[in-house]
């Protein structure tokens, strides 16, 4: 491509480095797949959570710490398998088709800087529906060796692996391929503003292409961003949790109702994304950002492998909240839930149908673009408090832990404390020493999603202003919180 060929296609808003530039996105790309890692290894089934050995720094030694952590016997060759690769990428496949062969809503997109706008068809609610049903109906028939949640537990640490792997193959994919583009091209494809720094670590992380697209036959359009944001990766969270609750069961001979909570809340909140699947189309994720190693691996690996660290600790070491623990939890969640849907749904109905009489009744700012600015309402208590609602439900997911932290004891160190599995092989569970020390564990998702949403806050704010120029000022002297008004 010509000089002057590469300008015509790129966007006329670009703007500077976002996650401390090519350094933060190096450091991003390989120290967050370790985090992963970390997570699996040194809160196991194994020895404890945390391992102990981590509790006595003073004693630590590399062949101990691999021996608690359930380090494969094989090395590096042990986190994947040819035969984990297959099962994966056949269950990416059946979401491929039941997006293709299920009915779905077919909705245009928002405009494009080039032009004109894309076509989505949103079925994900439908398709992971089927499969669920089919996971429930496979379970009623065989019970909880059905061999799927066998299968998700005994090769965890190698799911992560091979989802980690299409995650690079993905971004990797569509970086060398985001140079193809070409002005005025009848696919409407273009590059994202922030993603064509000329640098290839930020570009890569961050991602060029704002909305890649194949074409594969039988199966149609595949916009390989709106796939990955709500589908293998939100299913797959939830499929981990039923397998932790099958596995606690298989242990112990019974549930918890903590494990139980857990799971209902993540299912609500995935089912409630999946349903209101074409909200999708106002969020930066679709309108700004490229598709890169960061949502590759977002969508694909940290999403459903940090946020179900939960169900996986519970699985282990059963938490009883009782009546009163309960009605807290709920109590947290349903708050949480009421200000993220609602703040939501007011915005949706906003933008698509203004003359809506239940938000009829709403102040608005109109802008020198035409865009109007809810200034009443939830918009108008705070800049952003769908987040707000999405940080209150956060803690809904770490509070059943309680205070966490378990030590595994084997055999002949066996006594009648704790929970004590069931069948030949028995294992004993107690916290000891460790309560406390699993709760970096369990409630990092919590100290996670504050620094996630407080950034994705300021990118925002960043965004608007670039959008909106002068009549963002204004707008944020009539809406003066960020998130809590008198807090942030």
């Amino acid at each position: 491509m010509s000089k002057s060929a590469r300008k015509s296609v790129l966007p006329a808003d670009t703007h500077g480095y976002e996650f401390c530039g090519p350094p933060g996105a190096f450091a991003a790309t390989f120290a967050l797949p370790v985090v992963c890692y970390l997570a699996a290894f040194l809160c196991n089934d194994v020895s404890g959570c945390p391992v102990p050995s981590i509790l006595h720094p003073q004693s630590l030694t590399l062949a101990k710490l691999k021996n608690e952590a359930g380090w494969p016997q094989d090395g590096l060759q042990g986190l994947a398998s040819f035969r984990v690769t297959g099962y994966v990428l056949a269950y990416y496949l059946s979401s491929l088709v039941l997006q293709a062969a299920l009915p779905g809503l077919v909705v245009q997109g928002v405009q494009l800087r080039s032009g004109g706008r894309l076509e989505y068809k949103f079925n994900a609610f439908s398709s992971a529906v089927t499969l669920v049903l089919i996971a429930a109906a496979s379970t009623y028939l065989q019970g909880p060796d059905f061999a799927l949640w066998t299968f998700i537990w005994d090769n965890y640490v190698q799911l992560i692996s091979v989802n980690l792997g299409i995650a690079f193959a993905l971004a990797t994919f569509v970086y060398c391929r985001s140079f193809s583009i070409k002005a005025g091209n009848k696919h409407k494809r273009e590059l994202a503003a922030g993603g064509h720094s000329g640098n290839l670590i930020y570009d890569f992380f961050i991602g060029r292409e704002l909305n890649p697209r194949i074409t594969v036959p039988v199966l149609g359009t595949i916009d390989i961003k709106a796939f990955c944001e709500l589908r293998p990766g939100m299913l797959g969270w939830i499929l981990l949790d039923l397998a932790f609750v099958v596995h606690q069961y298989k242990l112990y001979g019974s549930v918890s109702d903590s494990i139980i909570l857990i799971t209902l809340f993540q299912s609500l909140y995935v089912f409630d994304a999946l349903w209101m699947e074409p909200a999708i189309l106002s969020t930066m994720d679709i309108t700004t950002d490229g598709f890169g190693f960061m949502l590759a691996f977002g969508d694909l690996v940290w999403l459903p492998f940090i946020y179900s660290l939960q169900a996986r600790y519970l699985a282990v070491y059963p938490v009883q909240l009782g009546l009163v623990g309960i009605a807290g939890v709920l109590a947290v969640q349903g708050f949480g839930y009421w200000i993220f849907r609602s703040s939501n749904n007011e915005k949706n109905r906003f933008r698509t149908n203004p003359d809506d009489p239940r938000i009829a009744h709403l102040h608005f700012m109109k802008t020198k673009s035409g865009i109007k600015l809810l200034t009443s309402g939830w918009w108008g208590f705070s800049r952003h408090p769908n987040y707000l609602g999405d940080w209150i439900m956060a803690w809904s997911y770490c509070l059943p832990t309680a205070i966490a932290g378990y030590v595994v004891r084997h055999g002949d160190t066996i006594d009648g404390q704790g929970f004590v599995s069931r069948g030949l092989v028995k294992q004993q569970v107690l916290q000891g020493e460790a309560k406390g020390w699993g709760m970096l564990i369990t409630y990092f998702y919590v100290f996670y999603f504050t620094v996630l949403l407080i950034h994705r806050e300021m990118r925002d704010e960043e965004a608007c202003k670039r959008k909106y120029g002068d009549d963002w000022e204004e707008y944020k002297k009539k809406v003066r919180w960020r998130l809590l008004p008198g807090i942030y």
